[in-house]
């Protein structure tokens, strides 16, 4: 109840508000709010993840929050922050709404070279929507209610509230408080702001007279949960769709009207079909570099019309036709309510040439997806896993050639799937999965990592037996960063030398063995026919497990078609 103060201390008033905020974990590096996590264990039932790493805790955080659409809490001690900034720049990057708190310095004593002390604030300004200190406990709840507010509206992103003291010891101080939580900035989205009917209908008015039109739908339509609305206005229209690898689970990959991801880490088809269009609508997408193949993808100049809930991304990168400024699910409905469905028949010779162009697709990359050679292809690694995921699980994946084999040639095959990727962070994905598992406890967690990536962050393996995250991670292991061969092929002038191989190499390692000695599950898979049974006995496993796939150093993932 609003006006209900009361004296408390900070760690009293922020564990309350997290729990009221409906927050299940924190990831954190001790130590930072000793005593808030004191609290925390007195007054509710949020589980207090310890992990190996700052960088390694914001992406749990992060993979929390683009799991569940409720903000990850991330936290780290002065000496940490820095490494806590640099785990939030996937977040800011994929606008997911994760809320780092840190220790900071005391006023009192800046500038006397006190152990540890240095202005982090900065570090924080550039992957952050809102980046504040909280000085006097007293600021507690307005504070923390705004770091909620500001990571779920408009464009989700990350937030960073700074706690006086090197551990955040200003929680140990009381004030007259209420710590009130509003429910309302719990998840994503806050609000659906509407869009107006003269934009929508100027919109399908453009949409209608296409006849090759496609629609390149982002990340804001899953932040939306706008799936379902999508492709009844892409079946109702007869519009085919295109997703960036954000945007990937938006629409089933078996869907007659799916061709796959666009751009730099995409499908060929994807590419194929988005250029031959005569109109690309894009929705919930920034029209960024990776998404358009550096804006080739379609090219600058082919007609477009944008859908987006800021308006400042409306036009950024492609001169518009139309364009609305709004929510994607109430949009989309809006759409659909007004849409001619008989100008559908128009494009019956389209989307007969788009589903050419995917069956050609397939031609082509068959023999690579069904491949029993050995070492393993990670194209059939992909093949494999859109046979054996289940139809409610999340797949995590990673940036680098794990997100360029998993946006190509791993097809979800039902609604209730979820995909969430790397935005550009080697290594990101272990942890995420983890973060992911502990967001939905009840659902499938698979992830997708390459050796390079899966390095990182190994020691996480322990905190996942620590605390029954029960994950399944997939190792694509080829001893190496085989993404990294093109680039120094071309600069040793197509033949490397053995100090060559050194930059991009690594040593053979087993790391199912890593995984038992660790107290996880590990399957070493050798050969492509063992991938579906090791698939299936990881998803039965009561424990984290890891399979350890290896496969061929030589096999690159296809360079995007322009």
């Amino acid at each position: 109840m609003l006006g209900h103060n009361r004296k408390m201390t900070g760690a009293e008033c922020l564990a309350d508000m997290l729990k009221d905020y409906g927050v299940t974990h924190v990831f954190m590096v001790p130590a930072v709010l000793r005593r808030t996590f004191a609290e925390i264990e007195r007054r509710t039932s949020i589980a207090r993840i310890h992990t190996h790493g700052e960088k390694s805790a914001a992406y749990m955080a992060d993979g929390y929050a683009r799991a569940s659409g409720k903000p990850g809490i991330c936290m780290a001690q002065v000496i940490g922050a820095l490494n806590l900034a640099a785990g939030l720049r996937d977040a800011w990057l994929a606008h997911s709404p994760v809320i780092a708190m840190t220790g900071g310095r005391e006023p009192k004593t800046k500038f006397r070279k006190v152990y540890q002390e240095i202005d982090d604030m900065p570090a924080f300004e550039p992957v952050t929507k809102f980046n504040a200190t909280v000085d006097e406990v007293a600021r507690f709840p307005d504070m923390v209610r705004q770091a909620f507010r500001v990571a779920t509206t408009g464009t989700p992103g990350p937030v960073h509230l700074q706690f006086r003291g090197n551990e955040g010891q200003v929680d140990a101080e009381e004030a007259e408080m209420e710590p009130l939580a509003e429910a309302r900035f719990a998840r994503v989205p806050p609000f659906r702001p509407g869009p107006d009917d003269a934009s929508v209908r100027a919109a399908l008015v453009c949409l209608e007279k296409a006849e090759r039109p496609v629609i390149v739908a982002g990340g804001g339509v899953r932040a939306s949960g706008a799936q379902a609305e999508l492709v009844a206005l892409a079946e109702a229209l007869q519009i085919p769709i295109a997703t960036s690898l954000n945007g990937k689970d938006t629409i089933p990959g078996n869907h007659p009207l799916s061709v796959g991801v666009v751009g730099s880490y995409s499908r060929e088809s994807a590419n194929q079909v988005v250029n031959k269009a005569d109109l690309v609508c894009f929705i919930g997408t920034e029209t960024g570099g990776m998404t358009t193949h550096f804006w080739a993808v379609p090219p600058i100049g082919t007609p477009a019309i944008q859908i987006d809930i800021n308006a400042e991304a409306l036009g950024r990168n492609y001169p518009l036709q139309a364009c609305i400024n709004g929510d994607a699910k109430v949009t989309l409905a809006r759409m659909l309510e007004y849409a001619d469905r008989k100008s559908a028949a128009r494009r019956d010779a389209w989307t007969a040439e788009v589903r050419a162009v995917c069956r050609d697709w397939l031609v082509k990359y068959k023999p690579a997806l069904e491949s029993d050679a050995v070492p393993i292809r990670p194209e059939r690694i992909c093949h494999e896993l859109t046979r054996h995921v289940p139809d409610d699980a999340i797949i995590v994946v990673d940036t680098g050639h794990g997100g360029m084999w998993m946006g190509g040639f791993f097809d979800l095959t039902s609604p209730k799937q979820s995909y969430i990727r790397s935005a550009g962070h080697l290594g990101w994905a272990f942890s995420a999965g983890l973060g992911a598992k502990c967001a939905c406890p009840n659902r499938p967690v698979v992830t997708f990592t390459g050796d390079a990536g899966f390095w990182y962050h190994i020691a996480e393996i322990e905190t996942a037996v620590r605390w029954k995250m029960n994950s399944v991670t997939v190792v694509n292991n080829n001893s190496s960063g085989n993404q990294s061969k093109r680039g120094f092929d071309r600069v040793y002038g197509g033949r490397q030398t053995e100090q060559a191989l050194e930059l991009w190499t690594y040593t053979k390692v087993n790391f199912a063995k890593i995984a038992e000695d660790m107290g996880a599950v590990g399957i070493r898979v050798e050969k492509p026919a063992e991938l579906g049974p090791a698939i299936q006995k990881a998803l039965q496993a009561d424990r984290p497990v890891i399979i350890d796939v290896v496969t061929d150093i030589d096999a690159l993932a296809p360079l995007a078609v322009s």
